[in-house]
């Protein structure tokens, strides 16, 4: 029981390592991007499916188009409002949102990730 005062001593400094992230970088969180829309993206005012949706998921739609590309030979997609689109990245998505720096790179960043579209799909296929 002597070395009552050490341990709690102890404890304390432990607990303070372990949360020193956490307390220290609180209320410093960068704010969201905002996002840059091109001229065409603006212009359609629709995308395959919401913004709300886009945001929170197109690496999963992505992930399901690619899937039924390759497996199922299926190459359009019909979006909740009826329209037709193709299941392409490059000439769906990168039609739009043709910049890559401004527009997938800044949330891709923000979120600390690395998505591998880009291993096979170049990020202008237009040139443009």
């Amino acid at each position: 029981m002597k070395d009552k005062n050490k341990i709690i001593a102890g404890l304390v400094v432990f607990i303070a390592a372990i949360t020193f992230p956490f307390w220290f970088n609180l209320g410093k969180a960068a704010p969201a991007p905002e996002l840059v829309l091109t001229a065409k993206a603006k212009a359609a005012k629709t995308c395959v499916m919401s913004t709300e949706f886009m945001k929170a998921n197109h690496m999963q739609l992505l992930d399901v188009w690619r899937h039924n590309v390759v497996r199922r030979s299926e190459r359009m997609f019909v979006s909740p409002d009826g329209q037709l689109y193709d299941m392409s990245l490059s000439n769906t998505c990168l039609d739009c949102h043709s910049n890559k720096a401004e527009f997938c790179d800044r949330c891709h960043d923000y979120a600390s990730v690395s998505p591998y579209c880009w291993d096979c799909h170049i990020d202008n296929p237009k040139g443009e």
